[in-house]
């Protein structure tokens, strides 16, 4: 092996997962947020509010994923949005995209890794959260350096298991299910819909985006895809059908189980939901409590998989000190970035103080943050794939957004509704969030000569 085939490889990934293995990442990557997280938009936005709110950002997210596959499969690139606005508008527009993408994947794993600790607490009272949320931060970081193909066939089955505790869960509470239950006080605390309602459906929005964050990760696993182009398409489009329906369903039925007010504020509502139907003590409890773990697993894995491709893919292209580009000698993974993005979340899940604020819990605040980043990022690859569009209309492309430019306009209006009102309604945490948009920034500006460099060394070699 020549020098240069050797530096080569320092910094590429290995392509082996098939079809299958991106379906189970796109929908584990998600499926936590159907365990725990969407809950809290009932508290602001009632059952019946929060279920109008739901279903205009599951339109939002599916004409999002039908236009985001035509830059994915366009642009198969471990930085997924990063790549395409880079293409699209330079090394700022990578930046803006890179740096908000990096901002909703460093920030949701220290908000799953809190529910875990709560699940894990119900059935030991005695573990501290937090603890168990390191200890699951040490594990699957882990399992995450160790390879990749080990790591998404691992994510496939705890995804599987995860899907079949949902339906567990709906068919056990079923019987219990009852519509006044769901109904009552289902428009912010009243029966009935009034004007009084819609300020609380608009502040729910975080939470509804909740149960779909971070189905875009999928294209940051492109470069180790078999054959992206074909496969992407599919495990995207089945993916977000998958959790829409499982979204609907869950909320339904945990709704009707009994009285919703007593989940709106708490990180286990599955669990809390399946006791008021069969008790404390029933098997069926602590089977869901065991095998939802599993549902958090698959998107706390999934993610963990997605931040340390967004900081590889920053970090060998000179956005981020390329130390963090650094690729394992025997696994061929980003082990670099995954410990980076790994110490961030550590500190964060111990971050009370400075996390807490605005009246909400931690992993509201937490679960907010993400959520800016994600929405920034989707409204510049729409910006992205319209102005390609304009700019290369012979690119290679092959799945072609349906419906356009209607699917990406939706999608675009969707999202820029999505970042007006959660200013509106966060304004501390969004101005957090432009303060490490800015930091990023400043350090962006100082190393311009570094990727320079890198690109001129691509070049050479």
């Amino acid at each position: 092996m020549n020098a240069t085939s050797a530096a080569g490889q320092m910094h590429d990934l290995k392509p082996v997962l098939g079809t299958l293995q991106l379906w189970g990442i796109a929908v584990g990557l998600v499926i936590s947020g159907e365990y725990f997280g969407w809950s809290y938009g009932w508290a602001t936005a009632g059952t019946l509010g929060f279920t109008i709110t739901s279903l205009f950002i599951a339109a939002m997210y599916a004409t999002f994923i039908f236009s985001f596959t035509e830059l994915t499969t366009s642009i198969p690139h471990a930085g997924g949005p990063f790549a395409y606005s880079k293409r699209a508008f330079g090394p700022t527009g990578g930046y803006l995209a890179g740096a908000a993408t990096l901002i909703e994947f460093v920030f949701a794993p220290p908000a799953i890794a809190l529910a875990i600790g709560a699940y894990l607490n119900v059935q030991f009272p005695a573990l501290d959260p937090k603890m168990a949320a390191l200890g699951a931060y040490l594990i699957f970081m882990t399992l995450n350096i160790v390879g990749v193909q080990i790591a998404a066939t691992f994510e496939l089955a705890v995804t599987l298991l995860a899907i079949f505790e949902l339906l567990v869960f709906m068919g056990v509470v079923a019987p219990g299910f009852s519509l006044a239950n769901f109904t009552k006080g289902g428009w912010s605390g009243s029966d009935n819909f009034s004007i009084a309602s819609v300020p609380g459906m608009f502040a729910a929005i975080p939470f509804a985006i909740w149960f779909f964050l971070a189905i875009e990760g999928v294209a940051m696993a492109a470069e180790e895809a078999k054959d992206p182009r074909r496969s992407i398409p599919i495990a995207y489009i089945t993916g977000i059908l998958t959790l829409v329906v499982l979204a609907i369903g869950v909320m339904v039925f945990a709704g009707g189980a009994g009285d919703w007010t007593k989940l709106a504020n708490i990180n286990d509502p599955l669990p809390q939901a399946m006791k008021m139907i069969v008790g404390d003590s029933s098997g069926w409890l602590h089977m869901l409590v065991w095998l939802g773990l599993f549902g958090l697993v698959a998107s706390f894995h999934g993610i963990i998989l997605g931040y340390s491709r967004q900081i590889f893919a920053l970090a060998r292209e000179a956005y981020l000190p390329s130390y963090f580009a650094g690729v394992h000698p025997r696994f061929r993974t980003p082990h670099r970035a995954v410990l980076a993005g790994g110490v961030i979340g550590i500190a964060a899940i111990f971050s009370d103080e400075l996390i807490k604020i605005g009246g909400q819990t931690l992993t509201a605040n937490i679960v907010t943050m993400a959520v800016f980043g994600a929405i920034l990022m989707y409204i510049l690859s729409m910006l992205s794939l319209f102005r390609l569009r304009r700019t290369e209309p012979d690119m290679v492309r092959p799945f072609r957004a349906p419906f356009y430019p209607y699917f990406p306009a939706f999608a675009l209006f969707g999202a820029l509704v999505c970042m007006g009102t959660m200013i509106y309604y966060n304004p501390l945490i969004f101005g957090i969030f432009v303060g490490f948009m800015l930091l990023g920034y400043g350090y962006f500006r100082m190393t311009g000569q570094q990727r320079a460099d890198a690109i001129a060394q691509a070049g050479a070699q």
